[in-house]
This record gives structure tokens, C-alpha cells and sequence, in this order.
């Protein structure tokens, strides 16, 4: 027996795929994003080096940050990791403006602080795929 779905089922479904592809928009651009500001920090560009120095951490922090920001945006894109990869990156954000205010003194805050908020709603958005991957690890 076909049945068909009722109009508030339909009206459901539709939701859930323009939601999903929202997400998938806003990870890809945000992946994009990540990918470009880590690569200047695993380069040595002169503006990452100076910034780390006057940070007092050492170059060690630029490379694991790099890392961080490339394997965030890396796995922003793979379904199974996306909302930790998100959680980690809103992580990296909130370091970042921390940082960015205490030690810097820097207004880049008005930055990261959005972008700690968008992180934090992809993570939540995508919590179901975070314990999924969790779950099967733990098996």
C-alpha cells in the first residue's frame, strides 16, 4: 500500500532538507575560510610569526594552531566529523578571542566572536552525526 505524506509531513521534510543544505553551505564557506587562514600560519608568513612573537607562547603555538584551523576545516566537510570538528574550531575561537583582547589588544575580536557563535550552532546543528561517530568508536 503507497501512502503519501500528509502536508505537514511534506512541509517537515522540506524544512529539514533547507536546513541541511544551509548547513552544508555555511561549512563549505567556513572550511574555505579556515583552510586560507591556516595556511599562512604552517608557512611562516611574517604576519603569523610576528603575531605569535608578540603573543610570548612560541612558534610551536603558530603550528599548532595551523594544524588545528586545517584539520577543523578538513573535517567541517567529512559528514561523520562535522560537529566536532566545529566544536573544535569554536574552541579555537573562543582561545582566539581571548587572546586577541587580553594579549593583543587587538579589535579582531569582532571577528572571532561571531565566528565562535557560528561554530558553536554548526556543532549543536550537527550534535547527531558527533554522537553517532562517538558511538561507533566506542564499539
Amino acid at each position: 500500500m503507497i501512502t503519501t505524506p500528509t502536508p505537514a509531513k511534506a512541509r517537515e521534510a522540506l524544512a529539514r532538507r533547507s536546513t541541511n543544505r544551509l548547513l552544508w553551505s555555511a561549512q563549505i564557506l567556513l572550511a574555505a575560510l579556515f583552510v586560507f587562514a591556516a595556511i599562512p600560519k604552517l608557512a611562516g608568513a611574517h604576519s603569523a610569526v610576528q603575531m605569535f612573537g608578540q603573543i610570548g607562547a612560541g612558534q610551536w603555538l603558530r603550528y599548532l594552531v595551523g594544524t588545528a584551523e586545517l584539520a577543523g576545516a578538513i573535517g567541517l566537510v567529512i559528514p561523520r566529523l562535522a560537529g566536532l570538528a566545529a566544536a573544535g574550531l569554536a574552541a579555537d575561537m573562543a582561545g582566539a578571542t581571548i587572546i586577541n583582547a587580553a594579549v593583543l589588544h587587538s579589535s579582531a575580536a569582532a571577528i572571532t566572536v561571531p565566528l565562535c557563535a557560528a561554530f558553536a550552532l554548526l556543532a549543536r546543528c550537527r550534535w547527531q552525526q558527533a554522537t553517532t561517530l562517538t558511538a561507533a568508536i566506542r564499539r
